[in-house]
């Protein structure tokens, strides 16, 4: 068997993580084994859509658990602490300027489970991520998105907020 992929976090993506499946575990597995066993009171399930529905849900949560348990299994927590941060690496914030489109931006560096472009979190395996990293202040990247070339030059690397 092929050994798994390490999985980078950061210390509160691990945090709402293990917040996630402890919910999914406790709370969410109550709830819906209380649907189930509501709609197999109203008798025939063969045409029951709440026994199916609450099913469906079931198996959701079955999956997300273990989708969870297998990346927390794999997990492999950033000490942010102990970040370098006269580079770029995962657990960092870096500040950039966009050459293409005259502007700043702002990004944190995270691992690929904890990536979230609204919130400004990029994987260190994205396109954009894996150009700045180990990148320093002052230096210029190219990276090939979807919408074409874009150059960004690094303007400071900071401690995540």
């Amino acid at each position: 068997m092929a050994e798994a992929k390490k999985r980078l976090l950061t210390y509160a993506g691990l945090k709402a993580l293990e917040d996630e499946l402890e919910d999914l575990k406790v709370v969410k597995r109550k709830e819906v084994a209380a649907k189930i066993k509501e709609a197999r009171e109203q008798g025939d399930l063969s045409e029951n859509a709440e026994y199916d529905a609450a099913k469906d849900e079931q198996r959701d949560i079955e999956a997300r658990i273990e989708e969870l348990e297998g990346i927390l299994k794999n997990a492999e927590v950033v000490v942010e602490d102990e970040v370098d941060f006269d580079k770029i690496n995962v657990g960092c914030t870096v500040k950039v300027f966009d050459i293409t489109y005259d502007e700043e931006m702002e990004f944190k560096i995270v691992g690929s489970t904890e990536a979230n472009s609204l919130e400004g979190k990029i994987s260190n395996e994205s396109p954009v991520g894996q150009a700045l990293m180990g990148k320093k202040v002052g230096e210029t990247v190219n990276v090939e998105t979807q919408a074409g070339e874009i150059q960004y030059k690094v303007l400071e690397i900071s401690r995540s907020k």
